[in-house]
């Protein structure tokens, strides 16, 4: 039979990896000492329109997990505008857009599959704080503080529980009741509505910022020793946002990122206003991959404040998870296949550049 490559819809590719293969995959990919990144790229471009001014973007995320014998690029394209409400500027997607995760067998060049990332976006940014929570917060966190009630918001509950098994309690906030109300019921566990973040977070065991908020709204007056915050603001220089002030980091006895050169390519304000005001020392701050293999510290007492900026994708969370979900789209034959003939060259004997 003759080799396919396989197209999974965003439909299609839901729910095939659970949230805890997904932690598992994620957290292998970072201990892989081989692993190779490619910074996220985006490129955004005036576009002409008469009501407002628009942009499209290209975003660009690729990495490569050896140990899992893959390659992934992530790109999407879309269109932006940056509209005022209520007085602030708003990031805004307008009309319909692409996006992929092209996977690649690395033994072979040859296109495994394409994956329409929708499906495994606040799956992947889930794992990924669950990654680092193993090694963060403390074994006997038994409240969640969380900022928010959208996807990514259950998503981050989800995996939070996942590694977090002494969890009890979920304290939730977002500034519409009926929103956070919802939430509430969608969750396995004791799920407590609050009417402001300072109540859903002063006394939380892990405190996590994931709302759609463009400036500060998680405090660092409000930790106690203790806590683990996290924070997933992917923040661009097109479109500067944040969530956790300056206090946060200031406070933090051990800093965590995803990648420290994200920081810098898109000057991440949570963690770059912090390093230039100095109240944050470069050397406080270490990579996710470098924890996971023991090369950075993780939590070493009780008392510590542990902060994880969850702050971008990265090649090797799509890799690790996309392959699987090829995988299981395989197994219970899902998905439109395509002959691998069409996204391949066959070299022979030819040795000369691609």
């Amino acid at each position: 039979m003759a080799k396919t490559t396989l197209v999974l819809t965003t439909e299609a590719a839901r729910g095939l990896v659970s949230m805890r293969e997904a932690i598992a995959l994620v957290e292998a990919s970072y201990r892989d000492p081989d692993l190779g990144l490619l910074a996220r790229r985006r490129i955004h471009t005036p576009l002409r329109h008469p009501a407002e001014k628009r942009w499209s973007m290209l975003n660009v995320i690729a990495g490569a997990v050896p140990a899992q014998g893959v390659i992934a690029l992530r790109v999407d394209a879309a269109h932006m505008a940056k509209p005022v409400r209520n007085g602030r500027e708003r990031l805004e997607f307008r009309g319909d857009f692409s996006g992929f995760v092209l996977v690649w067998d690395m033994a072979t060049n040859e296109l495994l599959g394409i994956v329409h990332d929708h499906a495994i976006s606040a799956l992947r940014v889930g794992a990924t704080t669950a990654v680092a929570a193993q090694r963060l917060a403390r074994k006997d966190a038994r409240i969640l503080g969380i900022l928010g009630s959208g996807k990514q918001a259950a998503a981050q509950v989800e995996a939070l529980l996942c590694v977090c098994p002494s969890l009890a309690t979920v304290r939730v906030y977002s500034p519409t009741r009926e929103h956070r109300e919802r939430f509430a019921k969608g969750l396995n566990v004791e799920v407590v509505p609050c009417d402001s973040a300072e109540q859903a977070i002063r006394g939380a065991d892990i405190a996590v910022a994931a709302s759609n908020a463009t400036e500060p709204i998680l405090f660092g007056e409000w930790l106690a020793p203790g806590m683990h915050i996290v924070g997933i603001k992917s923040s661009t220089r097109f479109y500067p946002q944040r969530e956790l002030d300056d206090e946060c980091a200031r406070r933090a006895d051990v800093i965590v990122v995803n990648l420290k050169e994200q920081l810098e390519i898109d000057d991440q304000e949570e963690l770059t206003v912090p390093l230039r005001k100095g109240l944050v020392p470069p050397e406080r701050i270490h990579e996710l991959a470098e924890l996971c293999r023991g090369r950075a510290p993780g939590r070493a007492s009780a008392s510590q404040i542990t902060y994880h900026n969850n702050n971008g994708g990265m090649g090797n969370q799509f890799a690790s998870v996309c392959k699987r979900v090829l995988e299981v789209a395989r197994e219970r034959n899902i998905g439109t296949q395509l002959p691998m003939e069409l996204f391949v060259t066959r070299r022979g004997a030819d040795v000369s550049a691609p």
